[in-house]
């Protein structure tokens, strides 16, 4: 499941996609929110704790600082270390680069509520992720030569 100790990290690529762009033609804003929400998943799969969260960590807190945009066809990589794990609630950090270059990086938050409350987190969930360090990233390959 992971090669290090710590908390839970990974690297997931997304193509940027003509839907994730606005009118000036680079991302959205709230493209990097759904990527962070993507790598999250993602994350959750690699941690084997995906049936356990999927659709029960609504997010409290999302801040980002955007510092340069992105284009239609590129690809990104987006960065989400866990930051820390409260008693119902998890902090992550995440960074989306182009290019090598920063594009955004922030901060999100979520709370476990399997049954309509905040909820403490099973133990396994909770082992998973602070103990798993750096989990395999999921890279994008691309099916027609672009990237």
């Amino acid at each position: 499941m992971s090669a290090g100790r710590g908390p839970a990290v990974i690297t997931v690529e997304r193509r940027v996609e003509w839907r994730d762009t606005d009118a000036a033609g680079h991302h959205h804003f709230t493209a990097v929110l759904n990527w962070a929400e993507e790598a999250e998943y993602v994350l959750y799969e690699r941690l084997e704790i995906a049936d356990v969260l999927a659709g029960r960590c609504p997010r409290v807190h999302v801040g980002f600082d955007y510092k340069r945009p992105t284009h239609a066809r590129q690809v990104v990589e987006i960065d989400l270390a866990v930051l820390d794990v409260g008693r119902t609630s998890v902090r992550y950090a995440v960074t989306v680069r182009c290019e090598g270059e920063s594009v955004a990086d922030g901060v999100v938050a979520a709370v476990y509520v399997p049954n309509g409350a905040p909820t403490p987190w099973p133990e396994e969930v909770r082992h998973a992720l602070l103990e798993s360090g750096r989990v395999p990233d999921e890279r994008y390959t691309s099916h027609d030569g672009a990237a």
